[in-house]
């Protein structure tokens, strides 16, 4: 029995056939069909077309571009001195805004601000919500004033002390304390003593004095005066103040210095 033949150049031929046979096409998968090839195409064409309006929506149509910038939180500054800082030019795309950049614009601008947030309004505004620092203290220089803050930052000069802020007044002595502690250093110790000190007398505090670290005394209203010594131990030294005063409400001198030691004089 023959089976089938090998034509030259090596294709099988069919027994009584001249002619070799063609290997089969494989079949393509019912997935690749033509009407589900033409859905998936057409999907793809309608989301092209959709991500395509979408992108011209937000950048290069008329719509969704800055028209208003409002500015909202002020209580020193005015609100279109910080609309001009944040810098954001009528008409640009809304989505094209670096809030970022608006946020670091207005503090390098206007120290003042102590935080912003800067929001899209959606579909054509900015919004920007600001926090302005706070004086805890206040430095008397050239009959001017310089307000800092809880950070012991120096933020911003005005010719009015701001009602009920006390004055920071610096006072080095000549040792080697004012060498290890510098300016800076003294006034963030001021600053830790004005937030440890309990509240009413945080309230009647006209001036605070800084010989060295060691040495900060207050001056209340009344011509009485407290001993705080250092910035140490604030919380066992608010705790022993309120009750030295509780038990000497006619005193004039207060010494915390030592809160474990604490004294009170007539004057």
């Amino acid at each position: 029995m023959s089976g089938p033949t090998t034509a030259e150049g090596g294709e099988p031929q069919e027994p009584g056939s001249g002619r070799s046979r063609l290997p089969r096409l494989p079949r393509l998968p019912a997935a690749l069909s033509a009407p589900r090839t033409r859905t998936l195409i057409l999907a793809a064409a309608a989301l092209l077309a959709v991500t395509g309006g979408g992108l011209w929506a937000l950048y290069g149509s008329s719509w969704l571009r800055v028209e208003k910038v409002t500015a909202a939180g002020t209580d020193v500054l005015r609100p279109e001195e910080v609309r001009a800082a944040a810098g954001i030019a009528s008409g640009t795309p809304l989505i094209s805004v670096d809030t970022d950049a608006v946020e670091n614009r207005l503090r390098g601008e206007l120290p003042r601000i102590d935080d912003v947030d800067v929001v899209r309004s959606w579909p054509d505004g900015i919004r920007l919500k600001v926090t302005e620092r706070e004086p805890v203290l206040i430095v008397e220089k050239g009959g001017k004033f310089i307000e800092v803050d809880d950070d012991a930052i120096r933020y911003a000069t005005v010719a009015r002390a701001p009602q009920g802020v006390p004055v920071l007044e610096l006072t080095p002595r000549r040792t080697p304390g004012p060498q290890r502690f510098g300016t800076g250093e003294l006034t963030r110790a001021a600053v830790e003593v004005m937030t440890a000190v309990p509240a009413r007398v945080a309230r009647e505090t006209r001036r605070l004095k800084v010989r060295s670290y060691d040495s900060i005394t207050l001056e209340l209203s009344g011509g009485r005066t407290v001993d705080w010594g250092s910035a140490e131990d604030g919380g066992a030294k608010n705790v022993t103040l309120a009750a030295l005063m509780k038990a000497a409400p006619k005193a004039g001198h207060f010494d915390v210095s030592v809160p474990t030691a604490p004294a009170s004089a007539a004057s």
